[in-house]
């Protein structure tokens, strides 16, 4: 453990910032986990209601992914790597469909 007054304060704020950083990664995984599975439900029953709520799961997976880029917590090349195959599972299930 650190006995500097400084150095003690900056393990605090590490820890402060990596629980925070594991909130953000968290939450974008959960939105996608849930995106996919609503995708999957519309491509075993294809709907309109059931594409609305598709649009609604990548709208909230999309926003985090840009509040999560803002914050510092993904890399911009990684969040837009995230959008793009969240976009891309999407038109491939269109097509299919």
């Amino acid at each position: 453990m650190a006995n500097i007054k400084s150095a003690i304060k900056r393990v605090e704020i590490g820890e402060r910032n990596r629980l925070r950083n594991k909130a953000y990664k968290s939450a974008v995984k959960t939105l996608t986990k849930k995106y996919h599975e609503t995708l999957n439900g519309y491509a075993a029953a294809p709907s309109p209601e059931a594409m609305q709520e598709v649009q609604q799961r990548i709208n909230a997976a999309y926003s985090k992914i840009d509040k999560a880029v803002k914050r510092g917590v993904l890399h911009p090349n990684n969040g837009a790597r995230k959008k793009s195959q969240l976009a891309r599972a999407l038109k491939q299930q269109v097509v299919a469909s």
